[in-house]
């Protein structure tokens, strides 16, 4: 049995046992459930904030069990979740408990409007002061411009995949035509609207899921714009594809004449993806635009951001503007009819089946 501090001590108290050999997949993974946690906890005192939690292996049917127990200055929450996997239990447990949060603060949210009883035969309403007023609460700031510059100087490469993922869907679902939509104009779209002065500012800790919205809507917008025009055909325009580096000499040349293969050359990197995976990778996606291109909008942008971007179904439902019982349905919807596509199902096993879904 081993006993695990998390860094995140320094905010909130927080102490998980391990009762199984612990790996760093199973490490960083709650590490992230907690960063998760924690920013929906920043309306509290972090001195006040008690997170245990246990981690231990079962027998064969169980597999995989995990205990979560939550203290607040406002209550108590406690989850139990039992998966095949460590990773399926840990998410499993931290979603079930998240949802336990959010009602316990709009709960606390709504105290305010709650009637007292005054005496056995008659009610009346008392004048109560909101939990967002008490000196118990810390307001979560607002999103600046700096927290939007800080967020794309880190995560820009990441919201160009999705961005990438999503054109590529939509070309081969002959929504817009081949190569009419940059990803770099939907980028560039997306951070002038967020800078901008049109749209209210969400709380700091919700910044990922709206910047991901205004990413969808503004590739909605630049495919409606292309619309008027995207089925014309240009005879006198060139069929072959430009060459916007305007020489063939970057794509050719490999080495430098005076480079040195040194030792630090021929080291693999773990981090960086081989041809093969890169072609791997390339070919599920390739197979999941042909099996959703039935499904329709919802629900493949449903089960891009929950099996391929990583996001809860509630961030999800914050991205799309559904409610949360449509966000389930539609990730239900997009993985059943991956389960009748051969040699995709295994694919995503553990992920395509969200927590409370049908």
């Amino acid at each position: 049995m081993r006993d695990f501090v998390s860094k995140a001590e320094a905010l909130m108290n927080v102490h998980v046992t391990y009762r199984l050999h612990k790996t760093p997949s199973v490490e960083k993974d709650i590490q992230h459930q907690i960063e998760k946690l924690r920013k929906r906890l920043q309306v509290f005192r972090p001195e006040l904030v008690h997170l245990k939690g246990t981690v231990e292996e079962n027998s064969a049917p169980q597999g995989i069990s995990v205990s979560l127990n939550l203290r607040l200055p406002s209550g108590q929450m406690a989850v139990q979740e039992s998966a095949p996997t460590a990773t399926a239990a840990v998410k499993s447990a931290f979603e079930d408990l998240l949802q336990q949060l959010n009602k316990h603060k709009e709960l606390l949210r709504s105290s305010h409007k709650w009637l007292r009883r005054r005496n056995e035969a008659s009610e009346r309403r008392t004048s109560q002061v909101p939990f967002e007023e008490t000196l118990a609460a810390v307001h979560p700031p607002l999103v600046s411009a700096d927290d939007i510059r800080s967020y794309v100087n880190v995560n820009l490469s990441r919201l160009e995949r999705f961005v990438d993922r999503e054109i590529y869907f939509r070309e081969a679902q002959d929504l817009i035509p081949a190569d009419s939509i940059t990803k770099e104009e939907v980028i560039d779209e997306t951070i002038v609207t967020a800078l901008g002065d049109g749209l209210e500012k969400p709380e700091r800790l919700t910044m990922e899921p709206w910047l991901y919205r205004l990413a969808l809507l503004a590739l909605d917008q630049l495919s409606r714009s292309d619309e008027s025009n995207g089925s014309s055909v240009h005879l006198e325009e060139s069929a072959r594809k430009r060459n916007v580096k305007a020489s063939d000499e970057p794509g050719l040349q490999f080495h430098q004449p005076d480079e040195s293969i040194t030792g630090v050359t021929v080291i693999a990197d773990g981090r960086v993806a081989t041809p093969e995976q890169i072609l791997a990778s390339d070919e599920t996606l390739r197979l999941i635009a042909s099996a959703l291109r039935d499904v329709g909008a919802g629900p493949r942008e449903a089960f891009i951001l929950y099996a391929i971007e990583g996001f809860g179904v509630e961030e999800i439902s914050a991205i799309t503007s559904l409610p949360t019982e449509k966000v389930l349905a539609c990730i239900s919807a997009a993985r059943d009819h991956l389960r009748k596509s051969p040699g995709l199902a295994h694919q995503f096993q553990g992920r395509i089946a969200p927590s409370g879904a049908a």
